[in-house]
């Protein structure tokens, strides 16, 4: 069996200063909401994190940006927080801006133990500048690193007790790779069932990635609301 908290407080209790932790989700869809306040009432901070993008400015990761948590961001698309944006005008914070199917391969790599693979993306940018270029077949390509975490800390929409996850449709995202790339994988499920109750042919994680799991309801903000406009 797994560790099964039943406080949010205490499953993020060991993330430290100066941790590296990725984070699922796309936007607001996928997010580990709970985990992420929970993470912000710790303070813990000086905090590296890998994640799609950084929340908006009041809910998900912008929470941690508001409470200046966080050092280092490394994802893909960053423009819906303007707090994001004052920090890094500002110098507050640093950002390493990543192509988003590189950020994905960087995270589905350095958890399948691949520590570089080379990509066409970004080549002759200023994403290239400092790193290897090579040429195959006539092509460029441009020597891309995997990326680890301290932790990872990731959704599903159902858990059992051995850690194996099923998502949701597009809340899916960054969360699968994010597990196997995280020392330590603390899992937000919706709901959590007994072993042998999730059909093995459904699961999209195996347990052997989740060290931690915990059970709880979310509020999942949509990100931008847009309603049909009346006759």
């Amino acid at each position: 069996m797994k560790d099964i908290y039943t406080s949010f407080q205490e499953a993020v209790r060991d993330i430290e200063d100066y941790s590296t932790i990725m984070v699922g989700g796309f936007g607001l869809v996928g997010i580990p909401e709970n985990l992420i306040l929970a993470l912000v009432e710790s303070n813990a901070k000086h905090l590296t994190v890998i994640s799609n993008n950084c929340g908006v400015d009041d809910w998900g990761l912008g929470l941690l940006l508001q409470n200046k948590q966080i050092d280092k961001m490394i994802g893909s698309y960053v423009g819906e927080n303007k707090e994001f944006e004052r920090q890094v005008i500002e110098g507050e914070l640093e950002v390493e801006l990543v192509p988003q199917g590189t950020l994905a391969e960087r995270i589905r790599a350095g958890g399948a133990g691949i520590p570089a693979f080379y990509t066409p993306a970004g080549v002759g940018t200023p994403i290239a500048e400092g790193k290897e270029v090579r040429t195959f077949d006539g092509k460029e390509y441009l020597l891309q690193t995997g990326l680890t975490a301290d932790y990872s800390l990731v959704r599903a929409a159902k858990g059992d007790k051995h850690g194996n996850l099923i998502y949701n449709k597009t809340a899916r995202n960054f969360n699968p790779m994010m597990a196997a790339a995280g020392a330590t994988t603390i899992a937000e499920v919706e709901k959590l069932v007994e072993p042998g109750t999730l059909d093995p042919d459904h699961i999209h994680t195996p347990g052997i990635y989740v060290q931690s799991l915990i059970e709880g309801q979310q509020e999942k903000r949509i990100e931008r609301l847009t309603l049909a406009k009346q006759a």
